[in-house]
């Protein structure tokens, strides 16, 4: 499909329809097809043949999702920071961005330096401002870059993986397909868990936009507040739920948590980490109503590859659950060490092969030659990718074992366990640390960070506490570890490396 043109021919069928609501923002499909062009035309006025990515700044605000699309048409790729990364990170993320512009819809205190900063003001009184419409052909197409969003690096840099327009088009051409038919998605409201930084909230979002539907947004401070949560969860007359297991598992803490409250759901959408056979039953017996979707994918290959209906056969019968079948257009493989295909049930490394799989990581061909490659498959030329996954293939299903190196996945987050260790190391006092997950019925749980310090540490909850605070200046909340274990030394394999198995034991 063409996104782009999908989202204007809903906004001339509905133009009243809510498109995204907010917390008190509601934005109409006609507002969002105007509002995006008027600022893509701006975006032209402003950065003229520099067509350069543009970092979007904020939480959640319609406006944001103005900004995305304004970009796209005016032939920009956009980048989406939420307001939960650290300043730090931030900056780094804006330094390696080549665009004269950054777009603010939450005040933002990082050096711009040499960008311009359109703050929410700014932006406003652009929208006010009418200039010539943009011709369709200046929207991005084809391999064009859609979106870049920055992912944990193992240096502690985040790296930027490139989502093209044909990925984000062919991925759709499936997601609308999901559990329920494309005509059945018509008009339907979607639940937004995850924060648009976080390649979760690309399901939602954009299978909402091409579907017509109306995305409801959760935002931050409303997820940690119980009370708020199910008040809002009833408002939203959600029909169809997409988040990560570990929000539903949370959700489910609530008694009343089920068809009672959300009596329109008939979908649950579930990507980002393990799905348990636990939480499967349980959503079964509080929404008898609803289907049960698995899916999984890295944000390297267009969030999703696989899905599976959790049936409550399949539930009883399977643990773990798998994570699916290939979607149209993508071949899944399981290689060996050597590069060579494992055999039918022999775990291996998964490989994604595909429509879907992303061009690399944004200026840095270093990493993206280690991730990714070409290869011919049935007489076409496709993109593979090296995901770092461990898993195995059963009758054409497969099956998620763990990661293979040293990445996890939390809450759906995939996290470099060295980029938190790089920037634990980075504080006073700190001599040696080990970042080790804490891992229940096959998912990760917590993080622990085991750390040697150049003094000895005399209260261990005061120098946690501290050392908590000081990392929030460089890490998000979801990687900072929630238990910190001071030791003298720590234990290392015959390679001097930390022994994270003896480690992990310790737990």
């Amino acid at each position: 499909m063409d996104i782009l043109k999908r989202i204007h021919q809903h906004s001339l069928s509905h133009p009243d329809r809510p498109a995204v609501i907010s917390g008190e923002y509601t934005l109409t499909w006609k507002d969002l097809d105007l509002l995006s062009g008027r600022l893509a035309a701006h975006l032209e006025d402003l950065c003229g043949s520099n067509h350069a990515p543009v970092a979007v700044y904020g939480h959640k605000n319609p406006l944001m999702l103005i900004c995305f699309l304004a970009c796209v048409r005016s032939g920009r790729a956009y980048c989406p920071i939420d307001i939960s990364v650290p300043d730090n990170r931030t900056q780094m993320i804006l330094d390696q961005m080549d665009s004269p512009i950054v777009l603010a819809t939450e005040p933002l205190s990082c050096d711009c330096r040499t960008k311009a900063l359109l703050d929410l003001d700014k932006i406003t009184a652009l929208l006010k401002e009418e200039l010539p419409v943009l011709p369709e052909k200046a929207a991005v197409s084809g391999d064009d870059t859609y979106y870049i969003i920055f992912t944990s690096g193992s240096t502690g840099t985040p790296k930027g993986v490139q989502i093209t327009a044909d990925c984000l088009n062919h991925y759709l051409d499936w997601s609308v397909t999901l559990g329920t038919s494309p005509a059945d998605k018509e008009g339907r409201v979607f639940l937004n868990q995850a924060p648009f930084s976080f390649d979760l909230s690309v399901m939602d979002l954009y299978t909402c936009l091409a579907s017509g539907g109306t995305l409801f947004c959760l935002p931050k401070d409303v997820q940690g507040d119980y009370r708020q949560l199910l008040s809002y969860l009833e408002r939203s007359g959600a029909e169809i739920w997409v988040s990560t297991p570990s929000f539903a598992d949370i959700c489910l803490t609530d008694a009343s948590f089920g068809s009672d409250l959300l009596p329109k759901l008939n979908l649950f959408l579930f990507c980002g980490e393990t799905l348990t056979n636990k939480t499967a039953e349980k959503l079964q017996k509080r929404f008898p109503q609803a289907l049960i979707l698995n899916t999984y994918g890295p944000t390297e290959s267009t969030v999703a590859v696989s899905e599976v209906l959790v049936t409550e056969e399949l539930n009883r019968t399977v643990s773990p659950l798998p994570v699916g079948r290939a979607k149209p257009g993508t071949v899944l493989e399981i290689w060996k060490e050597d590069g060579s295909p494992a055999p039918e049930g022999e775990k291996g490394e998964i490989i994604i092969l595909g429509d879907t799989v992303s061009t690399g990581y944004y200026k840095r061909p270093d990493l993206t030659e280690k991730a990714f490659f070409t290869c011919e498959r049935n007489g076409l030329h496709l993109r593979g990718y090296h995901t770092g996954d461990e898993g195995y293939l059963k009758e054409g299903m497969l099956y998620y074992g763990g990661r293979i190196d040293l990445q996890i996945k939390l809450h759906g987050y995939r996290i470099e366990v060295e980029d938190i260790e790089n920037n634990i190391l980075r504080l006073p006092g700190v001599s040696r640390t080990a970042v080790v997950p804490n891992i229940r019925d096959g998912k990760v749980k917590s993080l622990a960070a085991f750390t040697v310090c150049q003094t000895p540490v005399e209260n261990s909850f005061a120098k946690s506490q501290e050392l908590k605070k000081l990392l929030k200046d460089y890490l998000p909340d979801y990687m900072i570890p929630k238990k910190f274990i001071f030791l003298d030394e720590l234990p290392v394999t015959a390679n001097g490396k930390a022994d994270r198995k003896k480690l992990g034991g310790m737990l």
